[in-house]
């Protein structure tokens, strides 16, 4: 090992770049659908020895020193983010002869643009560099505060944080319920990182030692955890109805096909229930299911009222419109509407973080002008965000947390009401993406959010994964990608999480201030040593 480390550290130039951005794109095999996390073991080390043989030049200033490492972690990102989000140009395809032309906006340019958090990420640890444990505790804390920033700059986007390549089952998820995702990011890279020492002999034996530990521990805390008895149902128990109607994306986009839509989903919700099952007591649509504006259709609302039983609940996503005022033009929501069994809508929520591009136009005003539009948004002005999130209170008491779509990559989104629901409720609508990675890594990040919370979740998908998971992200019932049909199962119940969600904060900032103290002493001893 000792030799290949040394050949990389003497990489140059372009084949340095080359090595850098072939590491980041096998970095992929740790997201799903691979889960393969032992490919962190490889690229992490590689990633290490290039940023050994890539001191930069003293006398070209600061940005000239940080240079190598900045093109090193640049090229990573790259490659870990052009293979983990290519399925992104999919979107753009639904209505090709409008968006296009921006493929290579979304499918090379967002990638070159969410690198450059790697870029910092190397640059950071490079700062305080040193030749033995201290520089993979220096990369753990550049990348933890790179991922930390890129889960809310410029509205955040955290997909795929690298922490997620340390849970890629529940057994490794368990963790989630005593740290945050923004700590799991600095663990996995320098557990990931750890064998680097094995090549270069310094610190090895203490930060092997180290690594094995928190592996150790993660998993053993893993098996603990889902050894224990499954979280019991709340009483009385309710019997939840998934739908995922699996309809292709340029239909629904189709207005002659909206009344055909609406029911196929009624159809699906009338289906009778597997071997004389009981009947559900709440039906769960996908996102936008509602092809048209629910409440400028009282006749829709009637046929709901004719497909629900007695005391059955219509969980639905849809559009809501909103009069903005005399003169002003009507806002538009991405919403869930809650409706009862005499068709009434009895409870809503709206969607907060809405996607840039996606459902809204940032600066709408000058690229507007430009003749440009959000993709996933049909109506003028795209959709508006809401001011806050609300819990959804369901007849009989029942509450929801609502996340919609992309909204449950955010463990930030969850908020101190989360504890207050009986379970999270994702609703979404991935068929803009395909048969992709893009819908597998969307279910197993949203996976995490019931881990973390200790709180079932309910998700509905359009084209798939729809599934509900318990409280330790157990799969309970699913539907899998392009699967047409219902699922019934009875609604798992809470389980306490280790810590709450400031502990955890505090948990982030003890562990990067750690790292950071670790990383600085070794650059000390190093810097006296070198002088």
């Amino acid at each position: 090992m000792a030799g290949l480390a040394g050949r990389i550290m003497l990489l140059s130039g372009a084949l340095r770049v080359f090595i850098a951005f072939v590491a980041g794109l096998l970095t992929v095999l740790t997201q799903p659908p691979f889960g393969i996390f032992a490919a962190a073991f490889v690229s992490f080390p590689v990633l290490v020895w290039l940023i050994d043989g890539a001191p930069g030049d003293p006398e070209r200033g600061r940005l000239g020193r940080l240079w190598p490492a900045l093109s090193i972690g640049w090229s990573f990102g790259f490659g870990y983010f052009l293979g983990g989000l290519w399925w992104l140009g999919n979107a753009l395809l639904i209505e090709a002869d409008l968006f296009a032309w921006a493929l290579p906006l979304a499918v090379v340019g967002l990638p070159a643009f969410l690198a450059l958090f790697y870029a910092l990420a190397v640059a950071l640890a490079r700062c305080i560099w040193s030749d033995g444990l201290g520089r993979i505790a220096a990369l753990a804390f550049g990348f933890g505060i790179a991922e930390w920033l890129r889960g809310f700059l410029l509205t955040g986007f955290p997909w795929n944080a690298i922490g997620y390549a340390l849970m890629p089952m529940p057994v490794m998820m368990q963790s989630a319920s005593v740290v945050n995702l923004a700590t799991m990011n600095m663990l996995a890279v320098f557990v990931f990182a750890a064998p680097a020492l094995v090549a270069t002999g310094k610190g090895a034996r203490a930060g092997l030692a180290i690594a094995v530990a928190l592996f150790g521990a993660h998993l053993a805390f893993g098996f603990y955890r889902l050894s224990q008895p499954a979280p019991q149902p709340l009483a009385p128990e309710l019997t939840v109805r998934l739908v995922q109607p699996v309809v292709d994306q340029a239909k629904k986009l189709d207005d002659r096909e909206r009344s055909s839509v609406f029911e196929e989903h009624l159809a699906l919700t009338t289906a009778p229930a597997k071997d004389g099952g009981k009947r559900p007591d709440i039906i769960v649509w996908p996102e936008t299911s509602i092809p048209f504006i629910l409440t400028d259709n009282p006749d829709a609302l009637a046929r709901i009222a004719e497909v629900l039983d007695d005391g059955q609940i219509l969980i639905a996503g849809a559009v809501r419109v909103e009069d903005a005022g005399a003169g002003l033009p009507r806002r538009f929501y991405n919403s869930i509407y809650v409706i009862d069994d005499r068709g009434q809508i009895v409870g809503a929520a709206d969607k907060v973080h809405l996607v840039p591009f996606g459902e809204y136009l940032p600066f709408e005003d000058v690229l507007a002008s430009w003749g440009l539009n959000a993709v996933a948004a049909s109506m003028p002005g795209g959709f508006s965000p809401a001011q806050s999130r609300a819990l959804l209170t369901l007849p009989g008491g029942r509450t929801a947390y609502p996340l919609i779509c992309y909204e449950a990559i955010f463990p930030e989104e969850i908020d101190g009401n989360a504890p207050l629901a009986d379970f999270l409720l994702n609703i979404t609508n991935d068929a803009w993406f395909g048969d992709t990675p893009g819908p597998r890594q969307h279910f197993h990040q949203a996976q995490l959010r019931a881990v973390e919370t200790g709180t079932p979740m309910i998700r509905a998908a359009n084209s798939g994964i729809s599934a509900i998971v318990d409280a330790r992200g157990v799969l309970v019932v699913g539907l899998g990608y392009n699967y047409k049909g219902v699922t019934d199962t009875i609604l798992p119940g809470k389980m306490l999480s280790v810590t709450d969600a400031a502990t955890r904060c505090r948990i982030f900032w003890l562990t990067a201030g750690m790292l950071f103290l670790v990383a600085a002493i070794s650059r000390a001893g190093f810097n006296i040593r070198k002088n």
